[in-house]
């Protein structure tokens, strides 16, 4: 006797075998699917196959729930969302500051003194 259900795929489907780690974000209702756009621009569902990776692309602080892939789909679906990404990596450059005396600063107007005005323009 099993006591142990199998989420093993067969071995001409590309989905992976086990639990997903899905990032989701808090709602009145509890939780809802974070969803996300390909570099095309296409929505899609994300998820990681272990809870290091997902933090490691979205930080620490991101929620998640444990899905199988399946239910994945199924929740995704009504969405209009029929794409799955599995273990996304963050592809957009590092943010960089300007230092105050940078590049930017040589942009900046320098402030023109208001001139006062002198006399009744109406005399």
């Amino acid at each position: 006797m099993c006591l142990h259900q199998y989420d093993d795929p067969e071995p001409d489907e590309r989905v992976p075998a086990g639990p997903l780690y899905v990032p989701v974000r808090p709602g009145p209702a509890g939780v809802s699917l974070r969803l996300f756009r390909s570099p095309l621009g296409v929505r899609t569902a994300v998820a990681f196959t272990g809870p290091a990776l997902l933090a490691a692309t979205l930080g620490r602080g991101q929620a998640w729930i444990v899905l199988s892939e399946s239910a994945l789909r199924a929740t995704a679906e009504p969405l209009g969302v029929t794409r799955m990404t599995l273990d996304p990596v963050l592809t957009a450059p590092a943010v960089r500051t300007v230092a105050p005396d940078g590049p930017a600063a040589e942009l900046r107007r320098p402030e023109t003194p208001a001139v006062p005005r002198e006399g009744n323009l109406t005399s």
